[in-house]
């Protein structure tokens, strides 16, 4: 039977459901996966044992493919998600047991955890390709142990892997022909994770003591703690640096692109008070034909005087010079006459004296 989703809309939110391997009831993908009891297959037919070819054709509408993974997950990371992906979608309709191996069995034969197994067995719990979780798996499996969880096939890289004094402790599943393989991801494991955290240790313990982490929960000396808050405030110096830094090119660049619009505006009023004046002082501007105008009104004015009128009245001819205004009588007795200037001007008053003498006789 293929494995069927569907999707059901709330009137508050979409719940994504899946069809759960038990007899076609629904398991929604919003609740964890369970944990594994003594045993939990519960299915009433006999179970015999399928071929690779079987189970990729479809299998018997009772029950589906079951399908085991094992391994420490420890810090679970996408290799791990990918290589359950793969085993989950190996047949038509799979029924996925992860099996976790213990913090005792892990540290004895592979080395010391960053998480505990309680964190990893929650960790398997949360991914969504995981039917069922398998708590303190074997390091080896057994025949017992595979017909115990009513296992089909087992899934895992291809790479021997040698561990317990094995040169491969799958060699067995592969010789039963209960072995599929999945497919590795390139630059990702647990191991690559440790190896950068190691390499930037002081990165992160800086990180650490700047969240409020103690020197004895990083487990620091007290002169590398004094090393590490040192670095810290010349990091926030250098930060407040590059923001200001920062503040200052946004700054600078407004002032630009308010200066370029400055400089855009008073060439194009520039342009348009050179043309006004050439418009109006150039050698066919308007200022020219007013001064032409004008200078052709005042020379014909010039050239033709405009005539008297003709209610104005009539002027007598007057001599070249007009007369002078009659002068009062002279007074002899009172007035001194002035001194000649030359002799003949000294006869010419005697003679008058005495002319006018003769006359008041």
């Amino acid at each position: 039977m293929v494995k069927q989703r569907r999707v059901r809309v709330n009137p508050g939110c979409a719940v994504v459901t899946s069809l759960c391997c038990r007899r076609g009831s629904w398991k929604t993908l919003t609740e964890p996966a369970i944990f594994a009891a003594e045993t939990s297959c519960d299915c009433r037919a006999p179970h015999e044992k399928l071929s690779i070819t079987q189970a990729r054709r479809g299998t018997p509408v009772d029950r589906p493919v079951r399908v085991y993974a094992d391994g420490i997950f420890d810090l679970f990371h996408s290799g791990h998600a990918r290589a359950l992906m793969q085993a989950k979608n190996l047949f038509p309709n799979t029924y996925l047991i992860v099996g976790v191996c213990s913090d005792e069995l892990t540290h004895k034969y592979k080395g010391f955890t960053v998480m505990t197994e309680h964190e990893r067995y929650e960790a398997l719990r949360h991914c969504r390709y995981v039917d069922e979780v398998l708590r303190d798996a074997p390091w080896t499996l057994t025949p017992e142990f595979l017909e115990k969880h009513k296992i089909d096939f087992v899934a895992h890289d291809d790479i021997p892997y040698s561990s317990a004094g094995s040169e491969d402790v799958y060699k067995h599943i592969k010789e039963a022909g209960m072995f599929v393989p999945t497919q590795r991801t390139e630059g990702i494991s647990t191991s690559d994770i440790i190896t950068r955290i190691v390499r930037d240790y002081d990165v992160y313990a800086r990180r650490n003591l700047q969240r409020g982490y103690t020197a004895k929960e990083l487990n620091v000396s007290y002169i590398n703690e004094k090393k590490y808050r040192l670095q810290n405030q010349v990091d926030r110096m250098k930060e407040k640096v590059r923001n200001v830094e920062e503040k200052s090119k946004h700054f600078v660049y407004r002032v630009e692109e308010k200066s370029h619009d400055l400089i855009q505006k008073w060439e194009e009023k520039s342009r348009e008070f050179i043309g006004n004046f050439l418009e109006l002082f150039g050698p066919d501007g308007t200022w020219k034909q007013v001064f032409q105008e004008r200078s052709g009104r005042m020379l014909s004015y010039a050239l033709s005087p405009r005539e008297s009128p003709c209610n104005s009245p009539p002027r007598e001819l007057s001599p070249l010079r007009s007369p002078s205004p009659p002068s009062p009588p002279a007074r002899w007795y009172n007035a001194r006459p002035s001194p000649p200037t030359s002799p003949k001007g000294a006869s010419a008053s005697m003679s008058s004296m005495s002319e006018g003498d003769e006359d008041e006789k």
